[in-house]
């Protein structure tokens, strides 16, 4: 496909993206890969293929997947209180706002947190990035950002009752932490034992290795001018927890392969990870009659205001959001799974084509408009091909 090579040249040619890696596949292999520019733009080493990037909130499906798992195993439910594994979950509150003299009015929240809410965003937590609210009261509790890997990260309230509304946030955290209390093994190790390792991922983990940072691209920001450039990004050496939202690193033809195994309705290469009845899950709606909403950005320096296919009615299946319109431009279908990551790295999965693709770049602020129409280019690019 020499068409995305050229597209992936003529990204970093325009300061699009300062280096990018892209790969697309199908259930039966890898129908492309290429890389175009630096890992950074100060200069140095050329982006590769298999450029280590933080690929952030791509996080959460492989986290849904390991506690999708436990499930399938019965150490996990979908719809029994989360409490009963996690009694910290037990007693949430609500936050409603401030008072006059800016002290957090809370509430007791109206019903239990289930799995199923922690997966698909309906569990009433909320980010910093995406709710004023929030942001507000962890500046005034002295809270970090879960960035950190602090356990007191978590220590969130919720933006509204459990299974009553969307809201983009620290769900799937939870969901880590879920695991790790029915199999008392690190979200890491069990991640690594049951699907990166088996799936050959050997690229993505919560800690990178020394041949990983060998390839580690580097953060960074686009500044008024239009500009991007390098900022510092280290990688926390002592992590309180495995970050099951956002903190893998990896490469996109690790995540590919994550992508096929879903393409091939749970297994990959003779590593079967999921039950076929389980795929099945990850393509159908799981969040009843709410509806995935645009993400109002209250922290513009980290991301744009954010939303996928605008205008367009949008759910969350157990571990993916799916359109529910086929891509206006051609490319992929409806009923599609796909997120992103903060850094503006993205991937799709389009069983009805059979297609999937990923797009590795590493940047702020999310949701970059010169990488979405990339994004969109090489998606067409794939489908044309």
């Amino acid at each position: 496909m020499q068409a995305i090579d050229t597209l992936l040249r003529q990204a970093v040619e325009s300061g699009a993206v300062a280096g990018v890696a892209a790969v697309a596949g199908n259930a039966a292999g890898v129908l492309y890969e290429g890389a175009a520019g630096l890992r950074s733009a100060a200069g140095g080493e050329a982006m590769t293929v298999d450029t280590v990037g933080w690929i952030a909130s791509m996080t959460k499906a492989i986290t849904s997947v390991a506690a999708l798992q436990q499930v399938e195993a019965g150490r996990l439910t979908l719809d029994g209180p989360i409490a009963d594994v996690l009694p910290e979950l037990a007693d949430r509150q609500v936050l409603e706002g401030f008072s006059e003299a800016g002290e957090p009015m809370l509430r007791p929240a109206r019903g239990a947190i289930t799995l199923r809410q922690l997966l698909t965003h309906t569990s009433g937590f909320s980010y910093p990035m995406w709710n004023a609210d929030i942001g507000r009261y962890m500046q005034l509790k002295g809270i970090p950002g879960v960035a950190s890997r602090k356990l007191r990260a978590l220590e969130l309230p919720l933006v509204a009752d459990p299974g009553t509304a969307w809201h983009y946030g620290i769900g799937i955290d939870w969901a880590g932490r879920a695991v790790e209390a029915v199999t008392g093994l690190r979200l890491g190790e069990v991640i690594e034992e049951r699907i990166t390792g088996p799936l050959g991922m050997r690229d993505t983990g919560f800690r990178p290795g020394s041949a990983q940072r060998a390839r580690l691209s580097a953060m960074h920001s686009r500044g008024a001018d239009g500009r991007l450039a390098p900022i510092p990004f280290p990688i926390p050496e002592e992590q309180e927890f495995d970050m099951g939202g956002g903190g893998l690193y990896g490469t996109a033809p690790d995540y590919l392969r994550f992508c096929r195994m879903v393409l091939n309705g749970g297994a990959l290469d003779g590593a079967r990870i999921l039950d076929p009845g389980t795929v099945a899950e990850l393509g159908r709606n799981q969040m009843g009659e709410l509806l995935v909403g645009p993400m109002a950005t209250a922290q513009a320096a980290v991301s744009h205001d954010a939303e996928f296919f605008p205008g367009q009615r949008k759910r969350w299946s157990l571990a993916f959001m799916l359109n529910e319109e086929a891509h206006p431009e051609g490319g992929r279908a409806a009923g599609s799974m796909a997120w992103a990551g903060l850094g503006n790295t993205y991937y799709w999965i389009d069983p009805m084509h059979d297609r999937c693709g990923v797009l590795l770049t590493q940047s702020f602020p999310f949701a970059d408009p010169r990488v979405l129409d990339l994004l969109a280019a090489f998606e067409r690019a794939v489908y044309a091909g």
